[in-house]
Order: structure tokens, then C-alpha cells, then sequence
């Protein structure tokens, strides 16, 4: 008869949340405080990031805001060293800094298809880059990548969006691999439709037509309150993977809306191939 193994306790832990000015980073950044950490809210939107630090202060959390730039290095390594000077050795990162463009490849939008790349590329590599020889010193820590469900689903007109979550996904693996006896641990989520503010910003309307969403509005299900996630939902799972046991590795978590098929219906699965 096997026992339950008791869960991690994230109280008192340091944990670094980037692109948490809105959506899945600030959801993540409010519920690990509320848990108990000391969190730090990193994004390029320093008065956003005030705003909601002010707000966990005053409920008594600990927070701090860094205006931070994902692609740059500089910013990256100065934001890790600020924050151990401040809280002490980061025990947890949350990858959330991430956009989404909807682009027909014809179309040409070089701006941003290059910020794509560059957020969601390079933003994962830095981020782990500058926290894992910390963790791998203290032996432990728990990196997650917040992917997507198109890291191995196929989408029209999200050719770039694609690519740069299945490097996220095959970097979350390599990652995992390369850490494996270090006590650290790294979760990819991978997130379906979610009513975020992540599309709004697109430009491309014959892209925006082929896939079925109107330019400057959420993602909303379409009335259907089975189509589409809450962020609440997509930062429960990250605090799943973060409170498993010490000897639990939650690899990888897909988390769509009940009613979202798994990929468009002429998608190619590259998950079958």
C-alpha cells in the first residue's frame, strides 16, 4: 500500500515571474505571492508593474517590480542579480513575456515576426541561462515555460507563433535532459485559447480572417463558456506542478478550454508524426 508524499510548500520561496504586467504572468505573479512567496514582477511595462505591486503590498504580500527586457542580456542578468540582493536565491522562474502575431507569410510583417523570435526565443534562454548556475549551486529550483498548444499543433497563419513555441518545447525538453540530477525541475505549460489581452495588438486582417478572430478584440470562446480559458485556470496548473512532491517531475501539462478541439481540424499533429 503505497502513502501520499507530502506536497511542496512554496512559502517563503523566491520566485521570478517575467511578462507579468497582464494576462498569465500577472495571474501567476498574484497566486504565488498569495501562496507565499517573495515574488518579483518583471516586464516592460515598469507604471503596470507598479501598480500591481502597490496593490499585493498593501495585502500584505512581498513583491518588488523590475522593468525588464527579456531579449537584451544585460537586462536579463541585472534583473536576477537584483532580485537575489533583494529577496535572496531564486527558487522559482515563470516564463510568461511572450506575444502572439497573427501573420500570413506573404504578407510580410518583418517587425513582427522578429519580435516573436526574439521574446519568445530568446526570452526562455536568458532567463535560465542566468538563474540555472545559482539553482544548480544550491541543488534545486523549478524553471516552467509557459509554451502553447501550438508548440506541436500546426496553425494557419501563425507560421513564426509556431515555431517559437516549438522551440520553447523542444528547449523545456533539452532543458529538463541537461539538468537531470541537479534537484532542479523544469515544467512546460502549454495553454489552448485563453482570454487574455495576447491577440489584441495584431495588424494582419487577412491573417486574422483565416483564422477566425476579429483584430483588437480577446479571445472570448464566442459566447461559449467552454471554449476558452480563464488565466486562473492555466496558473493552476503551474502551482500544481510547483507544490508536486520533491520527487515529482511535472514535465509537461496541455490545458485547453473543453470545447477546443486539439488544433484546427486541418492541422497537422506533428505529435502523431
Amino acid at each position: 500500500m503505497s502513502t501520499s508524499s507530502a506536497r511542496t510548500s512554496l512559502v517563503g520561496k523566491v520566485a521570478v515571474v517575467t511578462g507579468a504586467s497582464s494576462g498569465i504572468g500577472e495571474g501567476f505573479a498574484r497566486r504565488l505571492a498569495a501562496e507565499g512567496c517573495k515574488v518579483a514582477l518583471a516586464a516592460r511595462r515598469e507604471d503596470r508593474l507598479k501598480k500591481i505591486v502597490d496593490e499585493l503590498k498593501r495585502s500584505g504580500y512581498t513583491a518588488m517590480a523590475m522593468k525588464t527586457d527579456v531579449t537584451s542580456q544585460d537586462s536579463v542578468r541585472s534583473l536576477f542579480e537584483t532580485v537575489e540582493g533583494e529577496f535572496g536565491p531564486v527558487d522559482v522562474v515563470v516564463n510568461c513575456a511572450g506575444v502572439m502575431y497573427f501573420t500570413l507569410h506573404r504578407s510580410q510583417h518583418w517587425d513582427e515576426w522578429e519580435r516573436t523570435i526574439d521574446i519568445n526565443c530568446k526570452g526562455v534562454v536568458y532567463t535560465s541561462g542566468a538563474v540555472l548556475p545559482s539553482m544548480i549551486k544550491r541543488k534545486g529550483g523549478h524553471i516552467i515555460n509557459i509554451s502553447s498548444d501550438a508548440a506541436t499543433t500546426i496553425f494557419p497563419a501563425l507560421s513564426v507563433y509556431n515555431a517559437s513555441k516549438a522551440f520553447v518545447h523542444v528547449f523545456s525538453k533539452s532543458l529538463r535532459a541537461e539538468t537531470v540530477g541537479t534537484g532542479i525541475r523544469v515544467t512546460e505549460l502549454q495553454p489552448g485559447d485563453v482570454g487574455t489581452d495576447l491577440v489584441v495588438n495584431n495588424t494582419d486582417v487577412d491573417a486574422a480572417n483565416t483564422i477566425g478572430v476579429t483584430i483588437g478584440k480577446t479571445i472570448d470562446g464566442g459566447g461559449d463558456r467552454n471554449a476558452v480559458l480563464d488565466v486562473s485556470d492555466v496558473v493552476d496548473m503551474g502551482v500544481f506542478a510547483l507544490t508536486a512532491p520533491a520527487h515529482v517531475g511535472v514535465n509537461e501539462i496541455l490545458v485547453e478550454p473543453r470545447n477546443q478541439m486539439y488544433g484546427d481540424p486541418t492541422a497537422i499533429n506533428t505529435a502523431t508524426e
